[in-house]
């Protein structure tokens, strides 16, 4: 497969999975626990499946949040819920979450073999140096169709995320620089929210963007040049190429009907208000298009 082709398949799966993070149920079943935060609440759902880990495993898998934004959260939040509790109470969340969202179509038999195809492509995902992967990898699968769809496309998209983090250091780029040139494609969260929810300072960004300038990757409105597009073009390449091994498992034709049932239902999601406004710039995935 090319590079492109799994980068589109992504884009049509992966709000599938993200729409949690934004849902208000995960947060109803983490305040019920005591983790009221928003910030320990994202901390404790996405890193429950590795155990109670520290801040420094949450910083490192996560990549781009200030670690001391970590640290204000972990491991206290352990002290509120156990993660077994946290992942639990993620799976109810899911479960209502999408419910809400997608109504009758959880139970149709597009979600069905949507997620029958995302489990098999999930089947040639390897943990060596992938440890979100890994960790979520090991958790029992659901066995509700809509469930096992949320579930093989987040194990989908921590392999990519590992790899992605791979291709990140083999290019030099550190965690606040990843952030500071997503938010310069005009496809991820607006630069005011990716600063604030990962906690850097306005005195730390601009000192990342200046550091980005001085490489030649951004201009002074901080918009790629073209030098930073064919930058980042080579990073998301290489993590595509680290992340094909799925979707050549899944073989052409089953790639093709999965790309098309898991685009219409994140289409679905998106018309149903999945994601705030104000949050994403209008280039993302995560914004309803027409």
């Amino acid at each position: 497969m090319e590079p492109s082709d799994v980068a589109r398949l992504y884009r049509r799966l992966e709000p599938l999975h993200s729409m949690i993070y934004f849902a208000p149920e995960i947060g109803e079943e983490l305040a019920e626990l005591g983790i009221e935060h928003p910030r320990a609440q994202y901390f404790a759902q996405r890193s429950a499946a590795m155990g109670a880990v520290g801040p420094g495993v949450v910083a490192a898998t996560y990549y781009n949040f200030n670690p001391a934004l970590v640290a204000r959260f972990v491991p206290m939040i352990w002290m509120s819920a156990s993660p077994e509790a946290v992942l639990n109470g993620r799976l109810r969340a899911a479960d209502r979450a999408l419910r809400r969202l997608l109504g009758d179509a959880v139970s149709s038999q597009e979600f069905e073999r949507a997620g029958l195809l995302a489990r098999k492509a999930a089947e040639a995902c390897t943990p060596e140096g992938r440890a979100l992967y890994a960790a979520h990898a090991d958790l029992p699968r659901p066995d509700e169709p809509h469930l096992a769809l949320w579930y093989a496309i987040t194990l989908l998209r921590e392999y990519r995320g590992d790899g992605h983090l791979a291709a990140l250091i083999d290019a030099g780029v550190s965690g606040l620089e990843a952030l500071i040139l997503h938010t310069a494609t005009g496809k991820g969260f607006v630069p005011e929210v990716a600063q604030k929810t990962r906690g850097w300072s306005p005195e730390q960004w601009g000192e990342g963007a200046a550091g980005l300038r001085e490489r030649g990757l951004l201009d002074a409105e901080l918009g790629l040049t073209e030098e930073g597009a064919a930058f980042r073009d080579r990073i998301e390449d290489a993590t595509n190429r680290a992340s094909v091994a799925p979707w050549e498992h899944l073989g052409a034709d089953g790639c093709a009907e999965l790309a098309e049932l898991g685009g219409g239902l994140t289409k679905r999601l998106l018309e149903a208000g999945a994601f705030p406004a104000g949050v994403f710039a209008p280039g993302a995935d995560r914004t309803p298009k027409g």
